[in-house]
């Protein structure tokens, strides 16, 4: 049965297999989300896949630009199928909930560094760090200060 993957894959020059086809599952269900929570979920639909498949097959498909690695600081790298857009990244302090947000200003990269060093830049990584909507409200009914982080999640 031919998937809407299916094309994606061979246009990318990517075989089509088993193990590629249930990643791209995941991560179109779960954006931003971690090898380990990838491949539990993968394992739902393709039991005998392994963790070292999982990230052979992320490799692949971010070598291809078929999805894309955001590494935000003191977490794991996440993995989204939000390409080629040059966006940015919210990031709970509190709980490690991670959300999309449009480029700043203008095309990619939509920032210009002061000093390009000589580099062709072609792309933007910004994340701005703060509190979800539902942290908050646990930080204002627990009485916590503003600069005490909730949980244990990223930069907890």
């Amino acid at each position: 049965m031919e998937t809407a993957w299916d094309d994606q894959l061979r246009t990318a020059g990517l075989r089509v297999t088993r193990p590629r086809l249930s990643v791209l599952g995941v991560l179109a269900e779960h954006p931003h989300v971690d090898a380990d929570t990838i491949a539990t979920a993968a394992r739902a639909v393709h039991p005998s896949i392994s963790p070292q498949a999982v990230y052979g097959v992320l490799k692949a498909l971010t070598g291809a630009g078929l999805a894309r690695r955001i590494e935000p600081a003191g977490g794991p790298a996440l993995y989204e199928l939000r390409v080629g857009d040059n966006h940015h990244h919210l990031v709970c302090r509190g709980c490690g909930t991670v959300a999309d947000v449009d480029c700043v200003v203008g095309q990619a990269p939509c920032l210009t560094p002061s000093d390009a060093a000589g580099f062709a830049v072609d792309e933007a990584e910004v994340v701005f760090w703060g509190l979800c909507a539902d942290c908050q409200v646990r930080r204002s009914q627990h009485g916590y200060g503003s600069n005490t982080a909730i949980g244990e999640g990223v930069g907890a």
